[in-house]
């Protein structure tokens, strides 16, 4: 079987990171980078082995060697480099949030579903092996309460992503879908919520903290902030046992088991394992068992979670 043969769409942070995770993985190499600036997606390229760079997502997403785009663009470009890839029948794996909207989220969806192609958010807590330590460990009994936090203080820039609408900035589509995420993962879709904020000058939401409420009384209090350094772990407590999941709890190295009845254990991650990993590897796995979905990352979850940052957004204005 050949090597799966990737694109990465975008050339920052992230892209770097995962492009550099793909090609060390067995079975995978970047085969081509896409930017709208040709000398940065030749750098990256140069930097990954690639051996074609373009100056437009569009060529990229064409290209008749790649088999998979990474889309690791600001969030109000998703759906631009997605539907591209989609329509040129690439499997995508997208960044998170999967859109700057919710209009934006379920669009992509439905052109996946409509073409039949491979469509996944990058969510790589949800890949994570503590967390997925974590999230099946039937030791917890009934898990009855989730707190996660994720701040830090970024100087105001308006023409920042984290700040400009236009870009999707905002805690909450940034920092919030962690957190709130984490939730979803634990205890599923809330029956209502209390969310209150404050909104940076731009008009973006700066900050957020909500309570989320589930039926029988269980609970999620979660919150993202640009305005300050919060502790970024997260605390899971069912009826038997907790766990403390040290920060950064999105890609935790090291877990904290505890309860009345057992001795306290400690999980540690290994290097080797971490969640990008486990992301692109369920793309190839997907692709070579002619999977449209992940039932890891559903895209009904990726949908239904840009409703709930939406309904909290709302309660800011």
């Amino acid at each position: 079987m050949k090597d799966l043969a990737w694109g990465i769409a975008a050339t920052g942070v992230i892209a770097a990171k995962v492009g550099a995770v793909i090609a060390a993985e067995p079975g995978m190499r970047v085969a081509a980078v896409g930017s709208r600036d040709l000398g940065r997606a030749r750098a990256l390229a140069s930097e990954l082995g690639a051996e074609s760079a373009y100056g437009s997502y569009a060529e990229l997403c064409a290209d008749p060697g790649v088999d998979a785009v990474y889309v690791a663009t600001p969030h109000a470009q998703h759906l631009e480099v997605a539907e591209a890839a989609i329509a040129a029948g690439k499997a995508v794996l997208c960044e998170k949030p999967l859109a700057a909207s919710v209009a934006d989220a379920e669009r992509m969806v439905q052109l996946a579903r409509d073409a039949g192609v491979f469509l996944m958010e990058a969510m790589w807590t949800r890949f994570n092996p503590l967390i997925q330590r974590v999230a099946g460990d039937p030791r917890f009994g009934e898990i009855r309460s989730v707190q996660a936090s994720f701040g830090f203080k970024a100087p105001y820039d308006p023409a920042h992503r984290l700040w400009a609408p236009e870009l999707g900035g905002g805690a909450l589509l940034d920092l919030g879908v962690y957190s709130f995420g984490l939730a979803q993962l634990l205890l599923g879709m809330p029956s209502r919520m209390h969310v209150t904020g404050s909104l940076a000058p731009s008009g973006v939401d700066a900050e957020a903290g909500g309570v989320l409420v589930y039926p029988g009384g269980r609970r999620a209090l979660v919150e993202c902030s640009l305005l300050g350094p919060y502790a970024n772990d997260a605390l899971v407590v069912g009826t038997d046992m907790r766990a403390h999941i040290k920060a950064p709890f999105w890609a935790p190295e090291r877990v904290v088991l505890s309860g009345p009845s057992m001795e306290t254990e400690e999980l540690e991650l290994d290097p080797a394992d971490n969640g990008y990993a486990g992301e692109v590897r369920e793309v190839r796995d997907a692709i070579a068992e002619g999977r449209t979905e992940s039932a890891i990352m559903p895209l009904d979850e990726s949908l239904a979670m840009m409703g709930l940052l939406a309904d909290a957004r709302a309660q800011l204005s």
